[in-house]
């Protein structure tokens, strides 16, 4: 694998909470998950949260609530979707508009990019959409998606099943050294 541009990663279920919304006042990272992303850092390697927070489209959250929270976190930068899931948007996940939208900021090649997340038929789907590495996370929805929710996602495979973040990042960052 060439050298990692970027690494997207998922906020619910993945970085922390239960798969749920969570208000960023009242979110709480897991613990491996400063390690996970100081380890990317260390690499010199971008990390960009990639969300979609439809309840900022009813006025419970604000996006700055949210770009505080991921910055508070040593995020790069961030992309969130603020749609509901019947407004038609291009951002929404399994939209890969968030990851066009950060290619075109950072100058990204996607196809060097990684997204990690506990959502098949979402965060899967928009890697699968730009050629990005796929890794699902076991945290969150992600026993779900690997079986009551895999029919939603059964023509992607995902290129690693992590048990977590910092499981995620160390099989990355061992693809870097010892390509398969």
């Amino acid at each position: 694998m060439e050298k990692l541009q970027a690494v997207f990663i998922d906020r619910d279920g993945t970085i922390g909470g239960t798969g749920h919304f969570i208000h960023p006042r009242e979110f709480t990272p897991y613990s491996f998950t400063e390690e996970a992303l100081k380890l990317l850092k260390e690499r010199d390697i971008k990390t960009f949260a990639c969300t979609n927070q439809h309840r900022i489209s009813k006025g419970e959250a604000r996006v700055e609530d949210f770009l505080d929270e991921f910055m508070s976190f040593g995020f790069d930068d961030a992309f969130i979707c603020p749609h509901g899931s019947s407004e038609g948007c291009e951002c929404r996940k399994p939209s890969p508009g968030l990851l066009r939208k950060a290619a075109e900021k950072h100058v990204l090649d996607l196809s060097k990019t990684a997204f990690i997340g506990d959502v098949g038929s979402t965060d899967m789907l928009a890697a699968h959409a730009v050629g990005a590495k796929k890794i699902l996370v076991l945290t969150g929805w992600g026993e779900g998606s690997l079986t009551q929710y895999r029919k939603t996602w059964d023509d992607i495979e995902p290129d690693y099943i992590a048990e977590n973040l910092l499981d995620a990042v160390n099989w990355l960052l061992q693809q870097e050294i010892h390509p398969i």
